[in-house]
């Protein structure tokens, strides 16, 4: 007789789900992965497939994105070897995790957060310590303060700006949380282009146990090519290198980044554009009758409705697909929506106000 094949398998596994996105990815206007609304030109993109076409394909990449590494070292003012580059931002965190966690390990992660956080910890058999958000989804500090000193946690991840609340921590909070711990402090600066907030990347060499994570698939526009960045004191750095995949970075990532970097200012307007949008439909949202926004730091909004699951499928039958975050602690019956064209904004608007 067979076994069971869930026998087989990590027993984490029977409490975690398969990633999914609810409404999928495709609509008329696409609000619902926090994306940028501008693709990169097409006169980049030529410039960056003519460079990537003259590659050899039968070839393996470097082991380590090494080129992509020194471009957006001196991008940041930074050594190299405080530098790591990955498929995108989640390998990162498996990557980190991998280095960090496993059985009988504790990692302290506010709630709500992102939950690939969480699923990682518990697919490497570590307990999750979890501290939640006030009711108007501000962090609380002195609670992870106090949650890490008494549970003696391992490891800290602070989402800042937090998706999915799109709060985030001050500096001195963030230095605070850092400077009183024995903890690694993971921070996933994913939307601190968008923040009013001081990135904590200028301490890497001051605080040895910090470790910052960069994504480019927001501000960047570059979900589509998957690149993210890990920073941390170059002793760290060397130890966070030895779980990561060898040759995960393309070098079509590498000179695409490079090619990006070179063009900064196409990221700062776009920046910049989304900043005014925000703030324009968060005046717009607080005199809607029956709705909630909150005030973001991030590329998104979140809004409070009577019946999220109703006004998803309402804006879903319209052709405008957002994310229902309801599933979340504290936020019962919430929307999140990324800014995009001033049409798309337009109709997103004009479609809550009928509801």
């Amino acid at each position: 007789m067979k076994r069971d094949i869930g026998l087989l398998l990590n027993p984490a596994l029977k409490n975690i789900a398969t990633y999914k996105v609810e409404g999928g990815q495709q609509a008329e206007i696409k609000l619902n992965q926090n994306e940028s609304p501008f693709d990169v030109p097409m006169w980049l993109k030529e410039e960056i497939i003519g460079e990537f076409i003259k590659e050899p394909w039968n070839r393996y990449p470097d082991i380590l994105p090494y080129r992509g590494m020194q471009a957006y070292a001196d991008f940041l003012g930074i050594s190299a070897d405080s530098v790591m580059m990955s498929n995108g931002s989640n390998e990162m965190l498996y990557t980190i995790f991998l280095a960090c966690l496993g059985p009988g390990r504790k990692v302290l992660i506010p709630e709500p957060s992102f939950s690939l956080y969480e699923k990682i910890a518990r697919l490497l058999q570590s307990q999750v310590v979890s501290v939640p958000m006030h009711s108007d989804l501000d962090f609380d500090t002195d609670a992870i303060l106090r949650a890490a000193r008494d549970e003696e946690v391992d490891v800290i991840v602070l989402s800042t700006p937090n998706n999915p609340t799109s709060k985030s921590l001050t500096f001195d909070q963030v230095r605070l949380i850092v400077e009183s711990s024995d903890a690694i402090v993971l921070v996933d600066e994913a939307y601190i282009e968008f923040s009013r907030q001081r990135s904590i990347l200028e301490l890497i060499e001051e605080l040895p146990n910090l470790i910052v994570l960069r994504t480019m698939s927001k501000a960047l526009a570059l979900a589509g090519i998957r690149i993210g960045f890990a920073v941390a004191n170059p002793l760290l750095m060397a130890e966070l290198a030895k779980p990561k995949i060898p040759f995960a970075s393309s070098r079509l990532a590498e000179i695409t980044l490079t090619k990006v970097l070179a063009n900064y200012s196409l990221v700062t307007d776009a920046v910049s554009y989304i900043l005014h949008e925000r703030d324009k439909l968060y005046n717009e949202l607080l005199i809607i009758d029956r709705l909630e926004p909150f005030m973001s730091d991030t590329n998104f909004l979140i809004i409070r409705v009577s019946d999220a699951g109703a006004v998803f499928q309402s804006l879903r039958t319209e052709g405008i697909l957002v994310r229902n975050v309801s599933g979340y602690h504290l936020m019962e019956n919430c929307l999140r929506f990324n800014i995009g064209l001033v049409e798309e904004n337009r109709r997103i608007i004009e479609k809550l106000r009928l509801l």
